[in-house]
């Protein structure tokens, strides 16, 4: 493994993908293995619940994470809401309470950081200080689905409506190599789109690109500067965002997968470091071949 030698300070940024944040817990799983302590830690959406419960317990969240995420059920996650969403948050501040973090983002054991966005100025919002159930409640506020939050006289949202995997907020937090842990079909190669579908799958598809795009962009544009890892999952079937009957089956394959790239990963300098081969910039490395 080659992590040791990324220059500092390293960043994992986790990006959203609501149930998928299974494949997280695996990654996390295989990075603690190796014994991987990151420098900070900036996540998006449920990558930003996932990497709050990381700072505030490195070296053995994995195990606590996989315990939650496998006894998970719709009902306790997302119970009906009101007027202002399909549902509300009670489930999800019970999933904080339950995680015994402390009350604010400074007194995490990594420095961490949260994603969210301004839905009035539109803006991503970086929350690296204060109040940390407030900052988890935006950056998991999914626009419709959850409500948003107000804070600091500010109304915000999910944070993967702007920034899905959150490299470029990693960046800006000072990270001289980034460690990327990122879920969904919207992180991998898009495949060729059925001739066959109605308004729902042209929905869907266009959502999916729209994504796709955003990732690869971003993801393009900071390893021209610093080292970029991404870990694969090796997950090819996806459960739908609401089903949690699939944790563990996400969870071994990308602890499996992610085990075997890191084996084998050599960094040499700026570039983007993954098994998925994409064209990027002259000025980046050759991608990671896969195990």
């Amino acid at each position: 493994m080659d992590l040791d030698s990324l220059p500092r300070p390293v960043a994992v940024a986790l990006g959203g993908g609501g149930v998928l944040g299974a494949a997280h817990v695996g990654v996390g799983k295989a990075l603690e293995a190796r014994g991987f302590v990151p420098d900070l830690i900036v996540g998006t959406s449920v990558g930003a619940l996932t990497g709050a419960i990381a700072a505030a317990h490195p070296d053995r969240a994995a195990p606590w994470l996989e315990r939650v995420w496998t006894g998970l059920r719709r009902r306790e996650v997302f119970p009906f809401g009101s007027r202002a969403s399909i549902f509300g948050d009670r489930g999800l501040r019970r999933l904080i309470a339950r995680a015994a973090l402390p009350p604010r983002i400074e007194q995490l054991g990594i420095p961490f950081t949260a994603v969210a966005m301004d839905l009035a100025a539109g803006g991503q919002v970086l929350l690296d200080h204060g109040d940390l159930e407030s900052a988890l409640l935006a950056s998991t506020a999914i626009p419709g689905v959850l409500p948003p939050v107000r804070r600091d006289g500010r109304t915000l949202v999910d944070g993967g409506v702007i920034a899905y995997v959150p490299v470029r907020a990693a960046r800006q937090a000072g990270a001289a190599s980034l460690v990327v842990l990122a879920t969904g079909p919207e992180s991998q190669p898009v495949r060729p789109m059925s001739r066959r579908g109605g308004a729902g799958a042209v929905a869907v598809r266009a959502g999916l690109l729209m994504l796709h795009e955003q990732i690869e962009r971003d993801l393009l544009e900071v390893s021209k500067d610093v080292p970029t890892v991404v870990l694969p999952t090796g997950v090819d079937k996806w459960p739908a965002p609401w089903d949690f009957a699939h944790a563990q089956r996400l969870i071994d394959t990308a602890s499996a997968t992610s085990g075997r790239f890191l084996d084998r990963l050599r960094v040499s300098g700026p570039g983007l470091y993954r098994m998925s081969a994409v064209v990027t910039p002259p000025a980046c490395r050759p991608t990671t071949p896969p195990p």
